[in-house]
């Protein structure tokens, strides 16, 4: 890199538009979409797809909602060519939707375009040429008036063959490239001359598509040409203006979603933005951003994984774990002071029976697309109390105390620092399980136990098994579990107290299970914990207390 790199690179133009009046709005409608993944998208692959790869990513844009999806290059190969045919003439194409074909300006490749749709039902026949200066000038050496002339007379050719075959409903796009940088003047220029030639009616509408083929500028820039271009075009009846945004910079999204603000209606892109270069604007995300705030995307992505699994196949390139809503840890808080806002928030939300959702950290609810709330929330040893608790919680029912919650993350924290790795559920449920008693056979078990009320106090008589060694316990006390301390505390010659007890049902009905935790505390104020599920609700209690206490006596 140079130290001034204002020696090497000029700073892009902008456009005064003092009356901008697009910050002011907001996105309350979806645009119109057109997928280019099996065009754009395609073009971008270092193995293009065959047959088999394009029909597949075809019906899967068609269930996701996409009613017009540009499908193929036709005169760019016979694979392209074959498989505008595979549709037609094999009938995939549902009636609703529009297929989408591009040609460069020239004669034989159009003549070759439109025949690769000849029997379709309705068309898209999308012309471009360049019309920026640098391609102009540099590339093509064309004046304006030649760079006008080749776009009226392949629009000119278009419209003749569409009048040959009456039998299809045809619709003409027609793409100044680059608009971003073409001066505005003649991008309106062009676009009158194509919009005089062509004619547009209800049956044979026309899209003015106004790319970003190379992003150059911030996307407020683009909003203001796009602004400007609509407030300045002669008629816009029968006419829609659509964008497709590149990514060169970044900000296709942005420049996507402030294009929408400017005017056009309608946006061209690929799913996770899988075009070329740095690739087109991502559909997903922004029909994903428009759902987010309550706006229909007119898109369905109800199984988010079945579409990144579609798009890996036939892409061959890997989706990123954190790409916005669908990346594998998109949803993921490793962190513990977000998993502890996100259990908060959870727990809120269930208690006041909310409708509209308000989660810390999760702007939409994963469910929607699909994905369990057990991948929102993973453990590590960055993790802090909330997280494994909440996990245990979504899973098995258990809602730990916090000073519990506590105690287990300490456990946690140390069995990921020895590992270095992510703890999974199951072995979250296991060192939890193994922890606090919640054993088929824990080291210190009720076998079975008397109790009765003599005058004010409760007493137990209970035979225990002590790591294969049977111990008799009696003792008494205000209420069974401190009547079966005092016994223990006199049994094992030890100095505990009882801390802290509380439980819950596992379910709703009349046959849940009961769980119970117990903190003891040592003379030292140490704190141990026990835990334990059983149908018979006192039998957790006196097992709890029993789990408790074989920590102590571990320590």
């Amino acid at each position: 890199m140079i130290s001034d790199p204002s020696q090497k690179y000029q700073p892009a133009c902008i456009v005064s538009n003092p009356e901008r009046a697009w910050p002011g709005k907001r996105l309350t409608s979806a645009p119109r979409w057109c997928s280019t993944d099996l065009r754009d998208g395609n073009q971008a692959l270092a193995n293009p797809m065959d047959h088999e790869r394009k029909l597949m990513y075809f019906n899967h844009l068609v269930q996701c909602g996409f009613k017009e999806i540009e499908v193929a290059f036709p005169s760019a190969s016979e694979t392209e060519f074959e498989f505008v045919r595979k549709l037609i003439d094999q009938d995939y194409i549902p009636d609703d939707v529009w297929v989408q074909v591009i040609t460069q300006a020239r004669p034989d490749l159009i003549r070759m375009t439109m025949e690769s749709l000849r029997g379709a039902k309705q068309a898209i026949i999308h012309v471009y040429n360049a019309t920026a200066p640098i391609f102009r000038e540099v590339v093509f050496q064309n004046s304006k008036e030649q760079t006008v002339q080749l776009a009226l007379d392949a629009v000119g050719l278009i419209k003749q063959l569409c009048d040959e075959r009456p039998d299809t409903t045809w619709c003409l796009e027609y793409s100044p490239e680059t608009f971003c940088f073409t001066e505005l003047d003649f991008a309106l220029e062009i676009c009158e001359a194509v919009k005089d030639l062509w004619e547009p009616s209800e049956s044979r509408p026309l899209i003015l598509n106004l790319p970003t083929t190379v992003e150059v500028n911030t996307p407020n820039v683009f909003a203001d040409q796009i602004e400007l271009f609509m407030r300045n075009f002669s008629d816009l009846t029968h006419v829609t203006i659509s964008i497709h945004p590149h990514n060169d910079r970044g900000t296709g999204v942005a420049t996507a979603e402030l294009g929408v603000l400017g005017g056009a209606q309608r946006v061209e892109g690929c799913l996770f933005g899988n075009g070329e270069r740095t690739g087109n604007v991502d559909l997903l995300t922004l029909a994903m951003n428009l759902y987010s705030q309550g706006v229909s995307p007119n898109l369905r992505f109800d199984d988010i994984k079945k579409t990144i699994e579609v798009a890996e196949y036939c892409n061959r390139i890997p989706v990123h774990p954190r790409h916005p809503y669908a990346g594998e840890l998109v949803f993921t808080a490793f962190s513990g002071s977000h998993q502890d806002a996100i259990k908060k928030g959870f727990a809120n939300r269930l208690e006041k029976g909310e409708t509209i959702w308000n989660v810390p950290y999760l702007p939409i609810d994963p469910c929607d697309l699909g994905c369990a709330y057990e991948e929102v929330i993973r453990v590590n040893n960055q993790s802090g109390k909330s997280g494994a608790a909440w996990l245990i919680e979504q899973n098995h029912g258990l809602k730990l105390p916090r000073s519990l919650q506590v105690d287990f993350s300490e456990k946690v924290k140390a069995f990921t620092n020895h590992s270095g790795c992510e703890m999974s559920l199951a072995e979250i449920w296991q060192l939890f399980r193994e922890s606090y008693g919640v054993v088929s056979q824990p080291d210190l078990q009720l076998v079975e136990y008397e109790s009765k009320s003599v005058a004010e106090e409760q007493c137990i008589f209970a035979k225990l098994n002590h790591k294969g060694r049977e111990i008799v316990v009696q003792g008494k006390g205000a209420g069974i579990i401190s009547a079966l301390v005092n016994g223990i505390k006199h049994a094992f010659d030890i100095e505990i107290n009882i801390k802290d007890y509380s439980e819950h049902t596992l379910g709703l009905s009349t046959q849940s299970r009961a769980i119970t935790y117990v903190e003891i505390q040592s003379r030292t104020e140490q704190s141990f914990y026990g835990v334990s599920i059983d149908a018979d609700s006192l039998k957790a209690v006196l097992q709890a207390t029993l789990n408790a206490v074989s920590c102590f006596l571990e320590q």
